[in-house]
């Protein structure tokens, strides 16, 4: 039986010649066939080792860079103090500045407990010259605010001879300003937003809608005026009165925390309506003795004569190495904060 497949580059021998040999078995590859199969059958092979070897190189990168992660993650909980700007150290004389950045709640990244550790910290440091508390925030819940404004003036007591700022640039208003009035100065844009000293409480009858779509209320409640803030339904009189004395004595609390840190800076705050929710420019805040000079943590660096700044605001692990890896890549991040939206879920005493 003849040697399968042919060599093509044999000459074939007499054997080969004759009429049985020279009749091909069909359906048999010759030898250029074979030749294509083999050169398939090796490309198969080489293109999955290949995809293995690039399968591998991602597993090694994706395994690099969650360890890079969790060691940037753990140094960044583990540092005792927080990095300055430009990685300035915090053993060098400097200005310590902690931001209060979008709404104030619990729930933000401008709630009480976090700004008032980095205040503490930032005046318990003994190379930190004076204390910058920098504000942009159209406010939030009264109760963050009250006890970020109480920490101030305690800090304020206790080191009498360490100044605390408060400087506000987009916005300071409502609860950011209630803040704001516990520091020894406050600092403004021309153009930014302070003031709104009031209390709003949002609350909305739907009633008419939802009858003409044909929904039914079937809240069921154990109390008189458990519902009293239902979507479904107007206020009784008397429960219109009731928010409006909880709103008074909010406002009061207030109006009482301004008159304290303000003094008598406030120009004649009756008549020119200080406490009613209004709002001025910076400008016009410093001519009603709601603020006192304008300029910007460049302008208290000159000012106090220090050139390094150190941030004490405390930042969210992963964001920082986020942050820090965007600069690497000569990346900017930015962020936007809608002031003006409120949900249903926020029906609630908030300071605007």
């Amino acid at each position: 039986m003849p040697n399968w497949p042919p060599d093509p580059n044999k000459r074939p021998d007499d054997s080969v010649n004759s009429p049985a040999s020279q009749q091909t078995p069909q359906n048999q590859p010759s030898g250029q066939e074979w030749r294509l199969i083999e050169n398939t059958l090796l490309a198969s092979v080489v293109e999955q080792r290949r995809a293995r070897r690039w399968s591998i190189f991602f597993k090694l990168l994706t395994f690099g860079y969650i360890l890079l992660l969790f060691l940037t993650i753990g140094r960044s909980c583990s540092t005792s103090a927080p990095p300055g700007v430009d990685g300035i150290d915090t053993s060098l004389p400097h200005l310590a500045v902690v931001e209060l950045q979008g709404v104030i709640s619990n729930d933000d990244i401008a709630n009480a407990y976090d700004v008032n550790k980095a205040l503490t910290r930032a005046f318990e440091n003994s190379n930190s010259q004076a204390v910058a508390l920098e504000i942009n925030s159209p406010g939030g819940s009264p109760v963050q605010s009250d006890e970020i404004w109480q920490t101030m003036m305690d800090l304020r007591t206790e080191y009498p001879d360490k100044k605390l700022y408060a400087v506000i640039g987009d916005i300071g208003a409502s609860g950011a300003y209630y803040i704001a009035s516990a520091a020894d100065e406050i600092y403004v844009n021309p153009s930014s937003l302070v003031g709104s000293i009031g209390v709003i409480m949002p609350s909305y009858n739907l009633q008419g809608l939802m009858d003409k779509v044909g929904v039914e209320d079937r809240t069921i409640t154990a109390g008189e005026y458990k519902d009293i803030l239902s979507l479904t339904r107007p206020l009784t009189e008397y429960e219109e009165q009731h928010v409006e004395n909880v709103l008074a004595n909010t406002h009061e609390h207030f109006i009482n925390a301004v008159k304290q840190g303000r003094g008598d800076r406030l120009k004649n705050p009756e008549e020119n309506q200080l406490f009613s929710g209004l709002f001025w420019t910076g400008e016009q805040s410093i001519a009603l003795g709601l603020a006192d000079k304008t300029g910007s943590i460049a302008t208290l660096e000159k000012q106090l004569e220090i050139d390094n700044v150190v941030n004490y605001t405390p930042m969210d692990p992963f964001q920082l190495f986020m942050d820090r890896f965007a600069i690497k890549l000569g990346a900017g991040i930015g962020s936007s904060v809608d002031l003006g939206v409120f949900t249903q879920e926020e029906n609630k005493a908030q300071m605007r």
